[in-house]
């Protein structure tokens, strides 16, 4: 079976609310939590009153983990809210292929070269400096001054031996 295959029946399994408080770490208390105040809901399906079970696939059980890493690394519960709020709407892949810098009690999401603050609902913080570029355009100057050195060198070799080749003629005329 190729990987291909093995993601696709993963993302078409459902996980009971057990279950997927097991595989992410955290408690059904927790989950229930969640799950109740809109954090993370159930995609597969949801409560509809007691007794009922709620169903999470794994695009859910990727959120809970990412939420779960986020409070570990003392991101407050509201700024994690803020920050899925703005994830839903700007990410349409799956949380996991984001890029989240958590720095102090804020948390940056890389989009493409620019760096947004997911807690201040995308404020942009800092643009990325992609250093491929910069070692191509270092590398492309590096080049050129190579050429020209090399160009100025047969310049100078040409005109010394020019001016050999007329010094000896003059003398040769004497």
């Amino acid at each position: 079976m190729g990987v291909g295959r093995s993601n696709h029946a993963a993302s078409l399994r459902t996980f009971s609310g057990v279950q997927a408080a097991d595989v992410v770490g955290i408690s059904y208390r927790q989950l229930d939590y969640w799950a109740r105040t809109d954090l993370v809901r159930p995609s597969a399906t949801d409560a509809s009153g007691s007794g009922t079970r709620r169903e999470y696939v794994y695009r859910d059980l990727l959120e809970l983990k990412v939420i779960k890493n986020l409070l570990d690394a003392g991101i407050k519960l509201e700024s994690v809210r803020n920050v899925f709020a703005y994830l839903r709407r700007h990410v349409t892949t799956d949380v996991a292929s984001a890029h989240i810098v958590i720095s102090g009690k804020s948390v940056v999401l890389c989009d493409g070269d620019h760096l947004v603050d997911a807690v201040r609902n995308g404020q942009g913080v800092l643009n990325v400096l992609p250093l491929a570029t910069v070692k191509q355009e270092l590398d492309a100057k590096i080049v050129e001054l190579k050429k020209a050195e090399t160009a100025a060198m047969l310049s100078s070799a040409t005109t010394a031996a020019s001016l050999a080749a007329s010094a000896r003629l003059r003398s040769n005329a004497r």
